[in-house]
């Protein structure tokens, strides 16, 4: 049985998942960092600041949710579902040891009587089973590794792309495959069966953000 059959439709076209990592991100080039993403073509972003204070997560996610809404790129916040409203966000983004779907969604509701689209909300999976219990769970959207070793998820072994196919068997709800790809191996990421790929450091880190963001993407199929 393939599980969640109700994916959002601007989930539905998005191929390339980027996000505003403090990790490898200054804090003072992230509106320059955003617009850039935009530029490029990225489908969905996320700010993730790992260990920072809520306070400074809802300022600097206040100072870059403009630039996504302009550009009609959707905005997701790692972690702090809460966060949603008062950034404007379009949603949050949650681990496995963090809330539960259906929580993470009532943290983040702001809409009345369907004012505007609920939040999406998306879900961190490490194998078969996870992505297939998030589905079941609600989840909008699913992200499928580590698929190689990356510092981003240090201590986390890496699962892989033997499962990418067998996965997108049994999931329907969009699967953004993440975990160290990068151009040097999204073709193999690729031909394993991926369809939407979230790339962190390699975007973040190269020296032309919108020729690597343009060049990823057209490797994705459409």
């Amino acid at each position: 049985m393939i599980i969640g059959t109700k994916a959002r439709a601007p989930l539905a076209h998005a191929r390339l998942y980027g996000i505003l990592d403090l990790g490898y991100a200054a804090e003072d080039s992230l509106e320059r960092m955003a617009a850039q993403l935009c530029e490029g073509g990225v489908d969905i972003v996320q700010l993730r600041a790992k260990g920072r204070d809520e306070c400074d997560i809802e300022d600097m996610a206040n100072r870059v949710a403009p630039i996504f809404r302009d550009s009609g790129v959707p905005f997701i916040v790692n972690d702090h579902p809460e966060l949603v409203p008062s950034v404007g966000a379009d949603g949050a983004h949650v681990g496995q040891d963090d809330f539960t779907v259906t929580d993470a969604r009532w943290r983040a509701g702001r809409a009345l009587a369907g004012e505007v689209p609920p939040p999406i909300i998306g879900k961190s999976t490490h194998s078969v089973e996870q992505a297939v219990a998030a589905a079941a769970e609600g989840a909008d959207y699913i992200g499928f590794g580590p698929l190689f070793p990356t510092p981003t998820k240090a201590g986390r072994v890496a699962i892989g792309i033997a499962e990418i196919a067998r996965v997108h068997e049994l999931v329907s709800v969009p699967i953004f495959c993440i975990g160290g790809v990068k151009l040097e191996n999204l073709d193999a990421v690729i031909a394993a069966g991926a369809r939407r790929v979230v790339i962190v450091s390699g975007i973040l880190q190269a020296r032309d953000v919108v020729a690597y963001c343009r060049e990823a993407k057209g490797r994705i199929p459409i």
